[in-house]
């Protein structure tokens, strides 16, 4: 045996002890392990008998070890075996398979690495396996997986990727249990997330575990080494699902303690826009979220928080409320600036004109935005000097812009009336002037109602035709059967109420009444030609020529096999009342078939006695001529008697 070093200072010296130190042990083992010669004991008591009596004599072999056999071996006590054995065993390591254990790199040679991990052995494991080591070299230490301690040819089996795998599967289910980080690199995207490598563990990251923003492109994430949490693991597939999320949502929980716990009311902040809705915007103050509501970003109205705000901008804002409990915290955009009644414009003042754009429209009227947050109200009223009402939803635009007259202002109450009217001078001042009773006009029509049209003959003024003054001879049910919004139409002033600024309008006085003549055309029992427009349940109206419209009562309709007529049907009616005064004409169809009925059988009567006459007549002449006949044959009898007798004589 070699002399032992006073010191080992590197790892080569430390293996080459070892190997030395083995070597010896187990050549003392081999030896211990001979069968050494057993003397009997009989024989070696008389051998110290014979040599007891005899005078020791020096020679020059007395230092040979007798107890050494033939073989080399030497002869050990079974104390001293049992001892050495130890001494050996205690020189190897407890190794069992399917167990991670630290291997010394001994030496690379060429696609291998032999591995030194204290066993009566050395592993190899391929190279390949060590690409997450790049500069692997000989003394370093690493772990390994023992996957058999022999295999067929008696030689240990290692491996490096399972050993890697096993320490992630480790690392993973700890940070699952205890809430430790882990690091792993996104190397592809899948179907509703990322697949991440965590050493050498791959596991799957949802999408909505990304961020605590929504994320849209995924690829952005491809190659990037982040941080995680591992959130579920199975343990049967050796699956795991991991959350940078969670990671950031921790960090943010912090800051959000932090600043809920240093707010005040009027606090000013300074936070990012990351969602905007109907209703307002929801902006990130660093780690806590705060809603802007949409009526406290502006002094003015706004129809949508798009109008003013866009997404990741940055921008301060005034704490308006808060509530640590619900961790609600409200906020204020237009808060940060005076409010514009404030510091309103010298120029607005009662009876100055101002000009702005309609914001709002309700029933009484609209309101008229002339800075951003001063409005004045246009009330229906004050839209025209007509006495007509307007509608205030459909005369006025949003955005519309239109020119006012400041009509009041309370600065205090912040109100303010305006008048688009008073604008121009009154029009009904000199109405009577302008509009004479008799005098015609052309007008616009603006509305139409059930019971007539308005129609306006200049701005502001306007007056009613009713619908009864539409025409002389037809009857409405409806205005719109006659005219429409925006036709124009002729009339004549019949009524000026310049107090009431009421007109009122007539358009059938535009020509001469024809009631005056119809009295001689379709008197009472005259027949005529109708054709049917309408018909209800109560009777039908009728047209008769020249456009004349008369009413026939429903049981007056029926034709002579008793049904009744159908409306654009033409009949016979006969006129059976005649109104001027109220323009009212019935007719009947009945009447007309009674009449005919009725002359008919006058007609039959009228020949029946015709004929009796001439029966008469013929009797009395047929009469007449066999009483001339018989006359005359009396006559003729008589003188033939006559010669009878004359002859008779003679011969006698």
């Amino acid at each position: 045996m070699s002399e032992e070093k006073d010191e080992i200072t590197t790892p080569e010296e430390l293996n080459g002890a070892i190997e030395e130190q083995s070597a010896t042990i187990e050549e003392v083992v081999v030896k211990a392990a001979e069968p050494v010669e057993v003397v009997e004991e009989e024989e070696e008591v008389e051998m110290e008998v014979l040599l007891a009596g005899q005078e020791t004599v020096g020679t020059a072999h007395d230092d040979f070890n007798w107890n050494i056999t033939n073989k080399g071996g030497i002869n050990y006590s079974d104390e001293e075996a049992v001892s050495f054995r130890e001494q050996y065993a205690s020189t190897m390591n407890a190794v069992l398979e399917n167990e991670i254990v630290k291997g010394f790199v001994t030496s690379i040679n060429g696609g291998d690495v032999v591995l030194d991990i204290n066993y009566k052995s050395d592993g190899l494991i391929p190279l390949s396996e060590f690409r997450d080591i790049p500069g692997l070299a000989v003394g370093d230490y690493v772990d390994v997986y023992v996957e058999q301690q022999e295999d067929g040819r008696g030689q240990l089996v290692l491996s490096r990727r399972k050993a890697k795998l096993l320490r992630s599967w480790e690392s993973i289910v700890d940070s699952f249990e205890n809430g430790t980080i882990i690091k792993g690199t996104v190397i592809s995207k899948t179907k509703g997330g990322l697949i991440v490598d965590c050493s050498g563990l791959e596991t799957f990251l949802p999408g909505s575990q990304i961020d605590i923003k929504p994320i849209v492109d995924y690829d952005q994430y491809v190659g990037k080494t982040m941080e995680f949490k591992v959130v579920k693991i199975n343990e049967t597939i050796k699956n795991a699902v991991v959350s940078h999320k969670a990671l950031i949502e921790s960090d943010l929980a912090e800051q959000r303690e932090h600043i809920i716990g240093s707010l005040e009311k009027g606090q000013v902040l300074e936070g990012v826009v990351k969602n905007i809705t109907d209703f307002g915007a929801f902006l990130d103050l660093g780690g806590v979220d705060g809603l802007l509501y949409i009526t406290d970003i502006s002094w003015g109205r706004i129809n949508h928080p798009m109008e003013v705000l866009s997404l990741n901008q940055k921008i301060s804002v005034a704490v308006l409320d808060f509530d640590e409990n619900k961790r609600r915290i409200s906020l204020g955009l237009k808060q940060l600036q005076p409010h514009p009644w404030e510091v309103l414009a010298a120029g607005i003042t009662e009876g100055s004109t101002v000009k702005g754009k309609i914001v709002n429209i309700e029933d009484y009227g609209a309101f008229l935005e002339l800075q951003p947050g001063v409005e004045g109200l246009i009330h229906v009223s004050e839209v025209s000097w007509s006495n007509q009402p307007v509608n205030a939803r459909e005369y006025f635009r949003l955005g519309q812009e239109y020119e006012a007259k400041v009509v009041t202002i309370d600065q205090d109450d912040r109100r303010m009336s305006l008048s688009l009217k008073q604008l121009s001078s009154d029009p009904w001042s000199e109405i009577a002037k302008t509009f004479p009773v008799g005098s015609r006009h052309s007008g616009e029509v603006k509305n139409l109602t059930p019971y007539g049209v308005f129609v306006e003959l200049q701005e502001g003024i306007g007056g009613m035709v009713h619908i009864s003054d539409l025409s002389w001879t037809k009857r409405f049910g409806h205005p719109s059967e006659f005219t429409k919004v925006g036709d124009k139409i002729d009339v004549q002033i019949l009524d000026v109420d310049a107090e009431s600024r009421k007109l009122s309008l007539g358009h059938k006085q535009l020509e001469e009444n024809p009631w005056d003549t119809f009295e001689n055309v379709f008197p009472v029992g005259s027949y005529h030609e109708a054709t049917i427009l309408r018909r209800d349940d109560r009777g039908a109206i009728v047209q008769l020529p020249y456009g004349l419209e008369a009413f026939a009562p429903i049981k007056h309709i029926r034709k002579e096999d008793n049904s009744l007529a159908e409306p654009e049907e033409t009949l016979t009616v006969k006129v059976i009342e005649f109104n001027r005064d109220d323009k009212r004409i019935l007719v009947s169809h009945l009447r007309y078939i009674e009449d005919i009925k009725k002359e008919a059988e006058e007609s039959v009567k009228k020949e029946k006695v015709v004929e009796k006459d001439k029966t008469r007549q013929a009797v009395k002449k047929q009469q007449s001529t066999v009483e001339k006949s018989t006359m005359g044959e009396l006559e003729g009898l008589a003188q033939l008697k006559e010669q009878l007798n004359q002859g008779t004589s003679t011969e006698e």
